[in-house]
């Protein structure tokens, strides 16, 4: 049976990356309204469109990511999202657990 602050981190995990995921994309360059000049979005960008002969290869990452950018997550993306930040919660609230007994 897991413990309650497992169950908090694959909680609060999966929640936290749902939310921060529009913010990160807007940070990182892919915006509602294109990709910011000078960003790194930008600089994935334009290394995509020099290796694929001078276009973004249509299902690559930086369409994928600034599709995300622009119209928000799918509910594909959202479940994707979710569950890797849940596992990375369930790990850290799994480790809190450990210390906490290693302590005693």
């Amino acid at each position: 049976m897991p413990k309650v602050s497992t169950i908090i981190g694959i909680a609060a995990g999966a929640a936290g990356a749902v939310a921060l995921t529009p913010l990160a994309l807007g940070m990182v360059g892919f915006s509602v309204a294109g990709i910011t000049a000078g960003s790194m979005a930008a600089g994935m960008m334009s290394t995509a469109a020099i290796a694929n002969g001078g276009g973004v290869a249509a299902g690559s990452v930086v369409a994928l990511l600034q599709s995300a950018g622009a119209a928000g997550l799918s509910s594909a993306a959202t479940a994707g999202v979710a569950s890797v930040g849940g596992a990375a919660g369930g790990l850290l609230g799994g480790a809190v657990h450990l210390l906490k007994r290693l302590k005693k």
